[in-house]
């Protein structure tokens, strides 16, 4: 990458943003033959996807999780190498001073077997008759057509609940924890639609985390991009459908421009351009000399006793996160809570994650805290999850605010705007690999 003290110089496409959406959108544009220069004002590229290096320590600086269902994490060209460590089976539920585990479906094909089989698989005739029901609910999304589940109703999750076929324990102990936790949203404003998609995503496949951190994925999308391509340290101050004007190079000229930044930067960029709303979210990672749970689970709290919504022993899911003999505790908080100051967010998650692990956890060390107010794009009903990333030929946008407000929202974001790029110069897509196959 080079750093801000080179010289500018012209390019067909400038991407203005190193996030996932934006390294997506290069990757599909160079494969097509289609010079790229992104441009990234922070140090590094990968946006909130980025990990820290601390004593030997692994910081994922946000707290989304992934899921091997994305369907972008396979098709997106440079993320071949891309390793994914899954949870356990299901998720761990933490109510009534112990943790339970439910929702233990494996995949679609798990997904779909029989309500006999989720009815034996508990010795509790009701848990049974429970699981039944949800797997075959989740059957369901398994196996819905995305064009028609998005031709559904658009309505707040919150309000919707009730209305899966489900029993009120299952809703409560299950479905609205995990709903919380995979949209960011303790409330639950958020469309139905949305909700619909990660419940499939669900169903379909594993939570998972990258192996060596969140930002191993921008690092692998940047990495197999030509040399000199991202420029790290470079500020946009305007953008047009022919230049983006810098703060340290002047005008770099170009054909097209694709704003590729978090929504708020968008919008200072681009007048007119609407500003979602905005999930707050702080991730807290404690180190312990010893793992207090010898499981690779997402154990789901809630926020009703504590202000963790879900947490894990990520050293147990990725060893690679922590150094030996040492474990890696690592928490998320979400909604109001997210915002105290630091002293007082940790003593309240350190009393409320002592009662989820049964232990001590007045001797863990607070590594991090990461705050970020505008972690998660809102999507409340009605959200468009495809709304347009071509404003008018030659200015496009793209970001998990454009789609979903997930890892691939944001990469299926990049991929959009990279192909109504290259429908306005008459590029075909793919175009520069069959010629340099030739």
């Amino acid at each position: 990458m080079l750093s801000s003290a080179r010289t500018a110089h012209h390019a067909d496409v400038v991407v203005v943003g190193a996030s996932l959406a934006g390294l997506s959108a290069a990757q599909h544009l160079i494969s097509s033959g289609v010079t790229v220069t992104v441009l990234e004002s922070g140090p590094r590229p990968g946006g909130r996807m980025t990990t820290d290096a601390v004593d030997g320590f692994l910081l994922d600086r946000t707290g989304q999780l992934l899921n091997t269902s994305f369907p972008e994490l396979i098709r997106t060209p440079g993320l071949e190498a891309l390793k994914l460590r899954p949870f356990s089976p299901g998720v761990l539920v933490h109510t009534d001073g112990r943790n339970h585990r439910t929702g233990e479906l494996r995949g679609a094909k798990r997904a779909f077997t029989t309500a006999r089989a989720f009815a034996a698989a508990r010795a509790s005739r009701s848990a049974g008759l429970d699981q039944a029901r949800l797997g075959a609910a989740l059957a369901r999304l398994a196996a819905l057509p995305i064009d028609r589940m998005l031709a559904r109703p658009d309505r707040p999750t919150s309000t919707t609940l009730a209305t899966r076929g489900l029993p009120a324990r299952t809703v409560e102990g299950f479905l609205r924890p995990l709903l919380a936790s995979l949209l960011s949203d303790p409330d639950l404003t958020t469309s139905s639609r949305c909700a619909d998609l990660v419940l499939r995503g669900y169903a379909r496949g594993r939570l998972c985390l990258p192996a060596g951190g969140a930002g191993i994925i921008p690092d692998l999308l940047a990495a197999q991009l030509p040399p000199e391509t991202v420029r790290t340290g470079v500020h946009a101050k305007a953008v047009g459908t022919t230049a983006v004007d810098t703060a340290e190079h002047g005008e770099i000229t170009c054909r097209s421009v694709v704003v590729a930044t978090g929504a708020r930067s968008a919008a200072e960029l681009i007048p007119g351009l609407r500003l979602p709303g905005f999930h707050p979210v702080t991730v807290l990672h404690h180190a312990a000399d010893e793992p207090p749970l010898r499981d690779a689970s997402l154990i789901l709290t809630g926020t009703r006793r504590g202000p963790v919504a879900h947490t894990t022993v990520a050293s147990e899911v990725d060893p690679d996160r922590a150094p030996a003999g040492e474990a890696l505790i690592t928490s998320t908080v979400l909604g109001a809570a997210a915002g105290l100051p630091t002293a007082e967010l940790d003593r309240a998650a350190r009393a409320q994650l002592a009662r989820v692990y049964g232990t001590s956890a007045s001797r863990w060390r607070l590594l991090a805290a990461h705050h970020d107010p505008d972690a998660v794009p809102a999507m409340p009903a009605p959200h468009d999850v495809r709304r347009p990333v071509r404003l008018l030929s030659g200015l496009y946008v793209c970001g998990d605010h454009r789609d979903t407000s997930t890892v691939q929202g944001a990469l299926f974001s990049g991929r959009r705007a990279a192909q109504a790029v290259l429908r306005d110069l008459g590029v075909r897509p793919g175009q520069g690999q069959a010629l340099r196959a030739a």
